[in-house]
């Protein structure tokens, strides 16, 4: 099928983009939906001060109908139509597309796990249905999808491929990347990075995910450019600390982070569940992804011609019934790219980053039902390469009010 073409991809007598919300489940206020949508309709806190929505929510779908008592109330209050299937929310009921953008989160609600540890979380069920409506319609518009693109990652490849085979603009990922950062820095494009590590929470698949999705960021703009993946591996438990003995570039760059933050020498190694995501790309450079507290998700890296590793850190993020606040530069970007129709970062960055997630999780189960070491994965198939060339993305100056949103009928 050939692309549509872009200039067919929004409706111009529209004085805002029209998007529909499609969501797995939207329950409480530390719901991802509530996060993301809310702020859609409402507006949000950008670069130190409130910014008002500049697209229309005009439809929402909730998969996880009846547990989504706090979705169908703010869509009560909002005037916004409730649809039963996500074809009739992209077609507002009608039988061709009839909105300007298209918002996915499916990272919450009761969905199986399966023996490998994976959520079966419907983003690709979801976004097939998107894209079946985009194909009968000959007209596609950009696509948002909250963290990963799926568990499994042929379909992950298929929702990336569908983007380019239709022309249509798609992002998603995790909000940290997006999230005020200690210092106020960025990278600058084609930085001589050699070595990298992430520490975070990476407890299990959508807890790494984050880690690896700031990782990506960051090594995103190294000299050259990104070059792909060749090799995703696993460690878990006592391991970790073995892998990082043997590897004095790793080594290092925690003990580094542990001085930043004025820890104990050894103050991660004290953690026996501890693991760790290896990640070798195709240019020779190398990164890790190791489980660790009491740093937020924190990035370093060794930088040629630099005696110390450049550190930047994602702090205080908020508690889990005070998240309101935690996702603003995230619908920031949503709205960009519904407005310009253009991708606010490379989707190639999203695809890799669900990759490495989906094959940590293979790593794990490849060898990591018998032993802490998983096998090492070679990942012939993620050779993305790209040259970002956009800017600082994430959120700066002052921080909005810490308090619970609270609208009087919240759970």
């Amino acid at each position: 099928m050939v692309g549509f073409p872009i200039s067919s991809i929004a409706q111009q007598s529209q004085s805002r983009p029209r998007i529909a919300v499609l969501v797995s489940y939207w329950g409480a206020t530390r719901s991802h939906a509530d996060w993301i949508a809310t702020k859609l309709i409402d507006g949000y806190w950008w670069q130190g001060a409130y910014t008002k929505s500049r697209v229309e929510v005009v439809a929402i779908y909730l998969d996880q109908h009846d547990e989504s008592v706090l979705g169908q109330k703010v869509a009560k209050a909002k005037g916004i139509p409730v649809f039963k299937t996500v074809g009739e929310a992209v077609t507002l009921g009608g039988k061709e597309l009839a909105v300007d953008g298209v918002v996915i989160v499916a990272e919450h609600g009761d969905y199986p796990k399966d023996l490998k540890g994976r959520w079966l979380l419907p983003r690709w069920r979801i976004f097939q249905q998107v894209v079946r409506v985009f194909e009968k319609s000959k007209r596609a518009v950009p696509v948002f999808n909250d963290k990963h693109f799926s568990y499994d990652w042929d379909e992950a490849k298929w929702m990336f491929d569908k983007s380019r085979e239709l022309n249509f603009p798609l992002t998603g990922g995790s909000s940290i990347p997006l999230y005020y950062r200690t210092p106020d820095i960025e990278l600058d494009n084609d930085t001589p990075l050699k070595h990298s590590i992430v520490v975070g929470g990476a407890s299990d698949e959508g807890g790494i995910f984050h880690s690896i999705d700031v990782l990506q960021a960051f090594v995103e703009r190294r000299k050259g450019g990104e070059t792909g993946v060749k090799s995703v591996q696993s460690i878990r438990g006592k391991e970790t600390w073995e892998w990082v003995e043997r590897n004095p570039w790793a080594g290092k760059l925690l003990d580094a982070v542990a001085k930043q933050f004025e820890l104990k020498p050894g103050h991660f190694q004290e953690n026996e569940r501890a693991n760790i995501c290896i990640v070798e790309y195709n240019d020779g450079t190398k990164g890790a992804v190791i489980s660790g507290k009491d740093v937020g998700w924190t990035f370093a890296g060794e930088i040629e011609g630099e005696n110390e590793p450049t550190i930047i850190s994602m702090l205080g993020w908020a508690g889990p019934f005070d998240q309101y606040h935690a996702s603003n530069a995230q619908p920031h970007w949503i709205t960009e790219m519904m407005v310009s129709k253009k991708e606010p970062f490379n989707a190639e960055r999203l695809l890799l980053s669900t990759g490495i997630t989906n094959h940590y999780v293979e790593s794990n189960w490849e060898n990591g039902i018998y032993s802490a070491v998983g096998k090492r994965i070679e990942t012939p198939f993620m050779n993305m390469t790209y040259h970002t060339k956009r800017g600082p993305q994430f959120n700066t100056g002052e921080r909005p009010p810490s308090r619970p949103y609270l609208r009087g009928f919240d759970e």
